[in-house]
């Protein structure tokens, strides 16, 4: 996004049970989660004040950091209140929220079992990319030249910064050929998610989404999930294979930054944005700010 780098932003940042001024936010450049990406994260999006299924961003924060052999010294609670607490302190009530936690700077080399655990967490304005009109165009994608590892090769289900490395070099590689982003294969061929979505296809009134398990199961994958069901569309989790994509009819990304955004291309294969992807647009734009009625 356009504007001041990110480490010339103004305002305060939680760091390690206290507020600190945003540019004193800093770290050692010798910490293990440089050097080594011991490091886990969530993103997760306020709207109008109040931050979007902050209990489950959170679990998956914990869950995360086990998956990567180290414990968050503080609990659940706490996280989550000090998430609430960061995005009032920042004023802002459309914003980015993002917790992180890393290993320090006590040890330096593979093994670091005596590192300190911190953690911090940052809020940003974060408006929305597009007004829904806009979006209904679709976006395009090219074919990523990585793909998803193989499970047996990493904690893949850790939102962890190393994973995002391919993420990465893919949606480079793909804004330099004019594509918004790119689509991953897993280790076996098979159709995956974007660099930081996950993917919906449509065809004769059902939705087609790729099993996640060599990937994240996004927490919007999750609720863009019910919301079609409470709509009565099917939704099949399966293997769907690059060639199949020929024959879907819709395509949409879910993700806490792409909320849920059409496609109209990937590679070769065309797609129109329609009536599934308004109405699940909608719906989610309508359950992220559900607690205004209340």
């Amino acid at each position: 996004m356009a504007g001041a780098p990110y480490d010339q932003m103004s305002g305060h940042i939680w760091f390690n049970g206290e507020f600190v001024e945003w540019g004193q936010a800093q770290v050692h450049v010798l910490t293990h989660g440089l050097h080594y990406a011991s490091s886990v994260f969530e993103g997760e999006r306020a709207y109008e004040g109040k931050i979007f299924k902050l209990e489950e961003h959170t679990e998956r924060l914990f869950f995360s950091a086990g998956e990567m052999g180290f414990k968050i010294p503080y609990t659940q609670d706490e996280i989550n209140q000090a998430c609430i607490d960061t995005l009032e302190k920042q004023g802002l009530k459309n914003a980015y929220v993002r917790p992180v936690a890393w290993r320090g700077s006590e040890m330096m080399g593979v093994s670091a079992q005596a590192n300190k655990i911190n953690v911090a967490i940052a809020v940003w304005d974060w408006p929305s990319y597009f007004e829904p009109e806009e979006r209904l165009n679709g976006i395009r994608l090219d074919l990523a030249h990585y793909r998803r590892p193989d499970p047996a090769t990493i904690p893949c289900f850790a939102k962890a910064a190393g994973l995002y490395m391919i993420c990465t070099l893919s949606k480079h590689a793909a804004e330099e050929k004019g594509f918004a982003d790119a689509l991953m294969l897993d280790y076996r061929g098979h159709v995956a998610e974007a660099t930081g979505a996950n993917v919906f296809f449509s065809k004769n009134g059902a939705l087609h989404t790729p099993k996640p398990d060599c990937f994240l199961d996004g927490i919007t994958r999750r609720t863009v999930i019910d919301l079609a069901k409470a709509r009565q569309i099917e939704v099949i989790e399966r293997t769907i294979m690059p060639d199949e994509m020929a024959d879907f009819e819709e395509c949409f990304l879910t993700g806490t930054a792409a909320e849920v955004t059409p496609v109209s291309q990937i590679g070769e294969y065309s797609f129109t944005p329609g009536k599934i992807s308004k109405a699940l647009m909608e719906d989610y734009d309508k359950v992220v700010r559900a607690h205004l009625d209340d």
